[in-house]
C-alpha cells in the first residue's frame, strides 16, 4: 500500500517560490523552467499547486525574464558606447601625428643627430642627467643646473665628456637632484608617426619615433 504525504502540494510552491527569490539574478530561465517542472512533477495528485500559487510563479519567470532582457540591453548599450568612447577617442588623438612629444623613458637611441629629453623635477635643485652606453660605462654627464619643480628639459648632441663624436645606438639614461643624488623619472622626446587601439588593457596609444607604442595617458608634454 502506498501512503500519500497530503501535505507535499502545499509546501511544494513555497519551496520553490523561496528557492527561486534566495537564487535572485543567478537563477536563468532554463532554471526556473526545470525547477517548475520538477514541482509540477512531484506535487501531490490530492493536493495540486494552489492557481494563486502557480501565477505567482509565472509572474516571477516573467520578471525574470524581463531583468535578463534589461541586463542584456545594458550591456549591449554599453559596449556600444565603450566603442563610440574608444573611436573618438583615437580620431580626436589624430592631431598628434607629426607632432613632437615627451614620454616616459629610460634609454636614448642616438642615430647621428641631437636627442632631446627631459627630467622630472620634484624638488628645486641641481640636476644632472647621465647617459651610458651598453657596457654601463658613463659618455657624458649633462649638468643642467639648479631647476624648478616641473620638467627639466635637455639636448644631447651625441658626444662624450670629451667632446668625442660616440658611434650610433642606444644608450642608457638617469637623473639627480640635489646633494643625496635623489633619482629623477626621465622622458625623451620624439615625433609622433601614428596613433591606434591596442585593447582594454592598453587603450589608446601613439607611436613615437625612437620609443615605440605608448600610452596617451603616459604623454607629459607636447611641444
Amino acid at each position: 500500500m502506498t501512503t500519500v504525504n497530503n501535505t507535499t502540494g502545499s509546501t511544494t510552491g513555497s519551496a520553490a517560490s523561496a528557492t527561486a527569490a534566495a537564487l535572485g539574478s543567478t537563477m536563468s530561465q532554463a532554471d526556473f523552467l526545470k525547477l517548475l517542472t520538477t514541482q509540477l512533477q512531484t506535487q501531490d495528485p490530492t493536493n495540486p499547486l494552489d492557481n494563486s500559487q502557480f501565477v505567482s510563479q509565472l509572474a516571477q519567470f516573467s520578471q525574470l525574464a524581463s531583468t535578463q532582457d534589461l541586463n542584456t540591453s545594458v550591456n549591449n548599450l554599453a559596449s556600444q558606447i565603450t566603442s563610440a568612447l574608444q573611436t573618438s577617442q583615437v580620431l580626436g588623438s589624430a592631431g598628434l601625428v607629426g607632432r613632437q612629444v615627451l614620454v616616459p623613458a629610460d634609454s636614448i637611441g642616438y642615430a647621428g643627430s641631437a636627442v632631446g629629453g627631459a627630467a622630472s623635477v620634484v624638488d628645486a635643485g641641481d640636476v644632472r642627467v647621465v647617459i651610458k652606453d651598453g657596457t654601463g660605462k658613463t659618455v657624458r654627464t649633462l649638468d643642467l643646473g639648479v631647476q624648478q619643480p616641473g620638467l627639466a628639459q635637455f639636448s644631447w648632441d651625441g658626444k662624450d665628456d670629451d667632446g668625442n663624436p660616440v658611434a650610433a645606438g642606444t644608450y642608457s639614461m638617469s637623473a639627480s637632484a640635489g646633494d643625496g643624488g635623489s633619482a629623477l623619472s626621465t622622458y625623451l622626446a620624439g615625433t609622433v608617426s601614428g596613433v591606434g587601439y591596442g585593447g582594454s588593457d592598453v587603450g589608446t596609444y601613439v607611436q613615437v619615433a625612437g620609443v615605440g607604442g605608448v600610452p596617451l595617458s603616459a604623454i607629459a608634454q607636447i611641444n
